[in-house]
């Protein structure tokens, strides 16, 4: 295949030829495995951060994949459990959803992935480290970027980029080799982890397209209605369906109950950090009824400054997170806030699951704010008299009375 554009010739001037590609055994990092090694003589040496949603066997037709294109070893980096506690956790205290739509599934994965990619490549004393990351697209920012700050002196390669390549240029020159792929599969760039599952393609490139069904990894399988308990302490899903587990278990697990009714689809719109306008489908049951049944319960145990306070600075911190500023000291600084925001987000949330949506029905909590001796909203108070309310409202609209006083009816 003609390449219009060929590579930076800096990359062979480093006689460590030591390569570590981050490959998720998809079009791209297939392209790139190949590729790297046989036109460009690098040692490739795939390596894959698992951040969730793989099987042990569909891990082990990853390896086999990259050995078999040309990768000279493979390793599979467990990192759930990291991706979780540094990163998860507080979306889930944030309650953030990317344009209250997206619950940020790849690029929150992408961060952990990164910083994992490059202390590998450290510790192996590779020469460079290789994505396949497009030109137009977000990933590129976030891989670049922590690369760059963690491991300066590391060669960054990215023959998807440089190279301007369409997916079925890619397909095209995989298949000169005679490797075969699951080409229509392929059409369709699917990143899957535990806090959601992303789907791009020809359709999501343009305004007016839905995703087909068949591009989402979950069918649905039920029709009837259920019932499930989340319970939550301190803000973490420590139970679901009164079964407790890890918190990464339990998502695993509600994932798996709340998919099979097509659950979390959507098309995210938003805009990209190079300043381009983008959409992407994503399929995330859990997170998306976590989120809710998170929110739904602070609406019960915070007071309403809390409240307002974590809703701009849960933006913030999904915003940054979401254009790769991961490493910058001020995110700590918000984690420490949501953190100590959760101290009375405890109880149970009743959820009703149905095909393609979900209700909440209510919740149950020691630290429920409704539950107040002083009285119930639109009944009979108890913690005041007539007066006093009248006194209150009277003062309340004091400063307006000034105003339209001094200013007139403008």
């Amino acid at each position: 295949m003609e390449m219009t554009k060929k590579i930076p010739t800096s990359m062979n001037n480093n006689s460590n030829k030591k390569l570590i590609l981050a490959y998720s055994g998809g079009l791209d990092t297939s392209y790139c495995a190949k590729y790297l090694s046989e036109e460009k003589g690098f040692e490739v040496h795939a390596v894959s951060i698992n951040t969730g949603g793989f099987s042990q066997t569909e891990i082990d037709e990853i390896e086999q994949k990259a050995l078999k294109i040309g990768a000279k070893t493979y390793k599979n980096v467990q990192a759930v459990d990291t991706f979780y506690d540094k990163v998860v956790k507080y979306l889930i205290f944030g309650n953030v959803l990317k344009n209250n739509t997206y619950p940020l599934s790849v690029s929150a994965e992408r961060i952990i992935q990164a910083v994992e990619i490059i202390k590998y490549a450290k510790s192996v004393g590779a020469g460079y480290v290789a994505h396949g990351s497009t030109g137009a697209g977000n990933d590129q920012v976030r891989f670049d970027m922590i690369f760059q700050i963690l491991a300066p002196e590391i060669e960054i390669i990215t023959p998807i980029r440089d190279l301007k390549l369409a997916r079925q240029d890619e397909i095209d020159y995989l298949k000169s080799y005679g490797i075969e792929m699951s080409w229509e599969k392929a059409k369709y760039s699917v990143n899957k982890g535990l806090w959601g599952t992303s789907v791009g393609g020809s359709e999501t490139l343009t305004s007016d397209k839905g995703l087909p069904e068949s591009a989402f990894p979950s069918q649905v399988e039920k029709t009837e209605s259920e019932k499930v308990t989340l319970t939550f302490d301190k803000g973490e899903l420590a139970a679901v369906n009164g079964k407790k587990d890890s918190a990464v278990k339990n998502i695993e697990s509600l994932q798996k109950i709340a998919s099979a009714y097509g659950i979390g689809r959507d098309i995210h719109v938003g805009d990209t950090i190079i300043g381009i306008k983008g959409r992407v489908g994503f399929e995330a049951a859990a997170p998306l009824i976590i989120i809710k049944a998170h929110h739904l319960l602070e609406k019960h145990t915070l007071t309403k400054w809390q409240m307002q306070h974590k809703e701009y600075l849960s933006n913030f911190y999904g915003m940054h997170l979401h254009e790769g500023q991961y490493l910058d000291p001020v995110m700590r600084n918000m984690e420490a806030f949501l953190t100590d925001s959760q101290a009375n987000v405890s109880g149970e949330v009743y959820v009703t699951l149905h095909p393609y949506r979900f209700t909440l029905e209510g919740i149950k909590s020691d630290h429920d704010l409704m539950n107040a001796s002083f009285g119930a909203y639109g009944e009979m108070n108890k913690g005041w008299t007539a007066d006093d309310a009248k006194g209150f409202i009277k003062l309340l609209g004091n400063q307006n009375k000034i105003y339209n006083h001094v200013n007139g009816e403008q």
